[in-house]
């Protein structure tokens, strides 16, 4: 068994989509995979979501798929040549359009960006290369002043600082994009461009329980709302790029930090994503900025960290594995780990379900058990488990396939499928079996056990027995 709980989500691409690479990636620590719909095509997921499940059965460890969606991209429209020159301090015209054959004049493809927009309001263009802010606004005209300037290319994308746009966070292609996933049954759909919680319901309509929801935090609205938006998701993705782009630079870390002490709170597992090792494109090793980088990630408790073109496209996807693989063993061996992790303003809700998760850390401390094993139907109770983070593997038992799978995204968590149990008898000889093959237990070592009795429903955690293997 893997000595490590946080966990490592890969993206496929040209450079890892392989059979053989995939396994290797999964051999050398990824526990979850993600394939961007942004790029390639049905048929590519396709292809690559069954190579997953082979390399799943073949190793018997659960592995979860993750289903990006692309969401709208906003983008300026064509100009003559190819580009326009915006200078500093100049007034340029932005109007609705597709292309552009005047100087000075920029076109939207989107006119409801038009009405939305107010003076003072600032268009980022080209990841936040060029800037401009609204000085003047009429019926089908914005004018603008060049506070960034230089040259504007042809579809660039745009990002609007500091208004929440009267568009949906889901575009026709993302309907059919997510219609052809859950029909492949990936194990998560990531929501690009949350601005609100109503976004989330949206979604929520089409994916029903079908496949987890995670919500990608890169606008500031959704992180001025988080709490509502969290309480609706699965799960957390801190989408670094466009964060970096729409807010201050200096607020990216401390709106990180937020939003995973929100999550843990509401015991929804938390991504941290976005130029994590992006060196690694290119070169075998990633910086020393970079590897401060991922362990932060880890001792602020996230439940898994990204990597991104580094295994899509990069030259060295498994040594970039392998690396982080290693950072995190790293964090997560420095005796002062858990005084980091353990800070977070955890709200747990006043039930017996939280009670017994609580107790449970208290217990694994004070008498050093060898592991956690939690029987659930619908993952709940191991990530109430997780959320409190005890110093032990924890052992998800569950009787669905699905619900393992989507488990391999928690931090700490070690799925295992296995048939229902007739009786809580039975269920404790089968722990035996499960915490030795698993956890490496030995005779004498305690361990804890967490059900909700009768089995079969769903939510309800309600037992706790602490144990000595036989």
């Amino acid at each position: 068994m893997r000595k490590r709980f946080a966990k490592i989500l890969a993206t496929v691409g040209p450079a890892s989509a392989a059979p053989d690479t995939l396994k290797l990636l999964h051999e050398v620590g990824v526990d979850a995979f993600r394939l961007n719909f942004s790029h390639g095509n049905h048929e590519d997921h396709a292809r690559a979501i069954k190579h997953i499940r082979a390399v799943e059965k073949s190793s018997g460890n659960s592995i979860a798929v993750v289903a990006d969606m692309q969401g709208p991209k906003i983008r300026v429209g064509t100009f003559e040549g190819g580009e326009i020159i915006l200078r500093y301090g100049e007034i340029v015209n932005l109007e609705t359009g597709e292309h552009s054959d005047k100087e000075g004049l920029i076109r939207l493809p989107h006119p409801e960006l038009i009405s939305a927009l107010s003076v003072g309001d600032a268009l980022k263009f080209d990841d936040g290369k060029l800037m401009v802010t609204i000085t003047e606004k009429s019926a089908t005209r914005l004018k603008a002043r060049v506070d960034v300037p230089g040259g504007l290319k042809n579809k660039k994308g745009v990002n609007v600082i500091g208004t929440v746009l009267p568009m949906s966070a889901m575009t026709d292609k993302d309907k059919i994009d997510m219609d052809f996933a859950l029909a492949q049954k990936v194990d998560f759909i990531a929501l690009s461009f949350v601005q609100t919680a109503q976004d989330v319901r949206d979604a929520r309509a089409i994916i029903g329980d079908k496949a987890g929801l995670i919500v990608k935090i890169e606008k500031p609205s959704a992180v001025d709302d988080i709490e509502a938006i969290l309480k609706l998701a699965d799960a957390a993705m801190v989408a670094r790029g466009d964060l970096g782009v729409e807010l201050p630079l200096e607020q990216v870390p401390v709106v990180q930090r937020k939003i995973i002490t929100v999550a843990r709170a509401l015991g929804k597992p938390v991504i941290v994503a976005t130029h994590m090792l992006e060196s690694m494109i290119d070169a075998p090793t990633p910086t020393r900025a970079e590897a401060s980088d991922v362990a932060t990630a880890i001792y602020q408790g996230a439940d898994a960290v990204m990597l991104s073109a580094e295994t899509a496209v990069g030259r060295h996807p498994a040594t970039a594995v392998a690396i982080m693989d290693r950072i995190i063993k790293a964090a997560e061996a420095d005796p002062s780990y858990p005084d980091f992790y353990t800070r977070a303003n955890l709200r747990p809700q006043a039930t017996i379900n939280d009670a017994i998760s609580q107790s449970i850390r208290g217990i694994a401390e004070v008498l050093g058990v060898k592991a956690v094993l939690g029987y659930t139907k619908s993952g709940s109770t191991v990530r109430r488990i997780a959320r409190e983070r005890p110093p032990c593997p924890i052992l998800g038992m569950t009787p669905d396939k699905a619900v393992a799978s989507r488990m391999a995204l928690t931090w700490g968590v070690r799925p295992v499928v296995m048939p229902d149990p007739k009786s809580f008898d039975e269920m404790l000889k089968i722990t035996q079996i499960i915490a030795k093959t698993q956890a490496d237990a030995l005779p004498g070592d305690k361990i804890i056990i967490a059900a909700g009795i009768p089995f079969g429903r769903p939510g309800t955690t309600d037992t706790l027995k602490i144990a000595t293997i036989d």
